[in-house]
């Protein structure tokens, strides 16, 4: 009985959230399974890897010598992502998955920021 109960719990939950809760609660699971760190509660300075999903993607031109800048999101919490001195990066695109290492930084805005991580492109499910 208990897990009827729980059943119907789970489905008037499913029924009632946003659609968006859900793709935060996958990307946390992903990200769990992984084993990797959770960005909501990495403290700037820390040497971490994270497990998420690009959210935009900006490819800059070479002329502005700036880089190519993402915003990662990992269900906990978003990154900026800057890779300095490229102009375009093969496979980082909006909505893919992708696994991130390397120092966590902040902004003067307090955003974190991570500069030149090491990345690993995540398979398609």
């Amino acid at each position: 009985m208990a897990s009827a109960t729980q059943y119907f719990k789970q489905l008037a939950r499913k029924l009632t959230a946003d659609p968006s809760e859900f793709d935060d609660e996958e990307i946390r699971e992903e990200a769990r399974a992984l084993g990797a760190d959770r960005a909501g509660e990495c403290s700037p300075g820390a040497l971490v890897t994270l497990v998420g999903e690009l959210r935009s993607v900006s490819n800059c031109p070479k002329s502005l010598n700036v880089g190519v800048h993402a915003e990662f999101f990992d269900g906990t919490d978003t990154v900026s992502l800057v890779w300095i001195g490229r102009t375009r990066i093969p496979g980082l695109e909006v909505g893919r998955s992708i696994s991130v290492k390397g120092r966590l930084g902040c902004k003067e805005s307090g955003r974190k920021v991570m500069y030149n991580p090491y990345y690993e492109l995540l398979e398609e499910a």
